[in-house]
Formats: C-alpha cells, sequence, structure tokens
C-alpha cells in the first residue's frame, strides 16, 4: 500500500498526488511507470512517474480521470492508501547528450517531463518546454516546469495564454531559427494525436525525436499484448520495451488504432460506474 501524503487538483479533471513509495522512489528513473490498483477486484492500470525524491521517499504521480479506475483515484484523499503500487517498470529514457534539447508536453504527459528535464540539465544540456493545451484553464504545472527548464513555452489552442496555436506550430518556429534556438532533439510524452503531429513536424529534418507510447500499455507487464507496435519494422511493446521509442521509426498508423481497439468497453464501464453511483446516491 501507497499513503496519499499529498493531493492537488490540476486542471478540473487532472490531480497529483505525492505518496508515500520509498522502495520505487529509490529507484525511479525518468521515464518509467508505476502500475496501481485502487481496490479489490479493480484492473491494474500504468501510470507514468511525474517525479521522485529519494532522500524522502516520495513518489509523485498525476492522474487524469478518464475512466473508471482513475475516477475511484480521483475519490481518495491525503491520509488514504492506494491498495498497491508496484515498479518502477519500463525502460529508463536515455538520451545522449545533444545540446539543446526540447520537451514537448501536452495534458497530463506534461507531468512526465519533470524528472526528465531537471535530470537533463543538470547534466548541463540547455533545456526547453513547450507545455501546450487547448486553453488555459488545462495548462498544468507551468511553475514547476519553468522550475527544471531553461526556457518554458506556454501554448493554447486558443490564444488564452502564451502562443496562439499548436504545440508543433511553435516548434516549427523554433526549427526555423526563433529563440530560443533550433533543438538538437526532442521528447515528446502527451496524447496520440500530439505525438504524431510533433513527429510529422521533425521527420527529415535531422532532429531525433522520442516519444513515450504508454497511452497504449494495458497491464504493463508485456502479458496481455494489448501495446504491441511495430518499430523499425519489428513489433515492440511499449511496456517492456519502451516506452519511448523513436518517433520516426514507429509506425503511428497501427498505433493509433490499437489505441482506440478499447473505447467501447471503457466508455461501458464508465457508464456502469456512474448508474452505480446514482442508484445509491453518490452523484
Amino acid at each position: 500500500m501507497a499513503k496519499i501524503l499529498e493531493k492537488r487538483p490540476l486542471s478540473p479533471i487532472t490531480k497529483l498526488y505525492r505518496v508515500d513509495a520509498p522502495l520505487v522512489a529509490k529507484a525511479a528513473k525518468p521515464g518509467q511507470f508505476v502500475i496501481v490498483r485502487v481496490r479489490d477486484g479493480g484492473e491494474r492500470i500504468p501510470l507514468t512517474i511525474a517525479d521522485y525524491d529519494r532522500e524522502e521517499g516520495i513518489l509523485t504521480i498525476v492522474v487524469q480521470e478518464v475512466g473508471t479506475t482513475t475516477r475511484y483515484l480521483g475519490q481518495l484523499e491525503v491520509g488514504d492508501e492506494i491498495l498497491d503500487l508496484v515498479g518502477p517498470l519500463g525502460m529508463p529514457l536515455e538520451i545522449p547528450v545533444e545540446g539543446h534539447i526540447v520537451g514537448i508536453g501536452g495534458g497530463f504527459g506534461s507531468a512526465a517531463l519533470l524528472c526528465l528535464m531537471r535530470e537533463l540539465r543538470l547534466r548541463g544540456d540547455t533545456t526547453t518546454i513547450i507545455n501546450g493545451a487547448r486553453e488555459k484553464d488545462l495548462l498544468i504545472l507551468n511553475e514547476e516546469l519553468g522550475e527544471v527548464c531553461d526556457n518554458l513555452e506556454i501554448c493554447t489552442d486558443d490564444g488564452s495564454a502564451g502562443f496562439h496555436g499548436l504545440v508543433t506550430e511553435r516548434l516549427q518556429q523554433m526549427i526555423d531559427g526563433d529563440a530560443p534556438g533550433r533543438p538538437d532533439s526532442v521528447v515528446a510524452i502527451g496524447p496520440m494525436p500530439m505525438m504524431r503531429a510533433v513527429t510529422e513536424t521533425t521527420r527529415g529534418k535531422d532532429i531525433p525525436t522520442l516519444v513515450s507510447l504508454d497511452p497504449l500499455m494495458i497491464d504493463g507487464t508485456g502479458m496481455c499484448g494489448g501495446c504491441r507496435v511495430t518499430v523499425n519494422d519489428e513489433v515492440k511493446f511499449a511496456c517492456v520495451d519502451g516506452p519511448f521509442f523513436d518517433a520516426h521509426q514507429v509506425d503511428f498508423e497501427e498505433a493509433v488504432r490499437r489505441n482506440k481497439m478499447y473505447v467501447r468497453q471503457e466508455q461501458e464501464s464508465k457508464d456502469r460506474t456512474t448508474c452505480m453511483k446514482l442508484a445509491v446516491g453518490q452523484d
């Protein structure tokens, strides 16, 4: 069990949790994830590690309430315990020293840049984060992200904060020479359409690009096969071989199809949960 030490809302559907998990925090590295189970009989879900404090034994995760289990997790408060939290799992992200590294985050994916960009900055790289959302109320962790990088770029689709446009538009400006300069490498973490668009923006421009295929993960161990993806014409599993892969080698057509495989079942589960809450007067 992992006791919740802090719970903080970041957006209407996104919450940050700091939990007591000393063994996981001690071993965690940027790019890895944990498997969480909230209740007996509940499903196991993978959650990307946003940050860790090895000395204090504290792990930070950010959760977007989009399904049944994440909604149950959202009902837990400070002092409550997460039934199971296992990790760290997955391959740590390794980026060669490249000079100017740009991390692009969208939605809950922005949280995964916290520990990554801090580590890159500490080793001497120039770091920029492009943090994007549809509108300003959906932006998360701007203050924290600004503290772990050299340059923070804010983008909103509607122009309500920062750059008016998509993260790929701002990235293209930087590739073309706008300050803070052309990236030497790019890391994108967030929704599949955003990562795919970033991949096409950097394709053919001699800019190594990594994407996190954690949206495909289900059980996190490779046994279910739900996160199969083709990378450089080879079958890989996002949970055990990744979650980070060379973006220009990923078959995004296949990845997008696989990401939508369980949409109907997920919606049916959410509908059942809502009906049960209404029946007992909880909603």
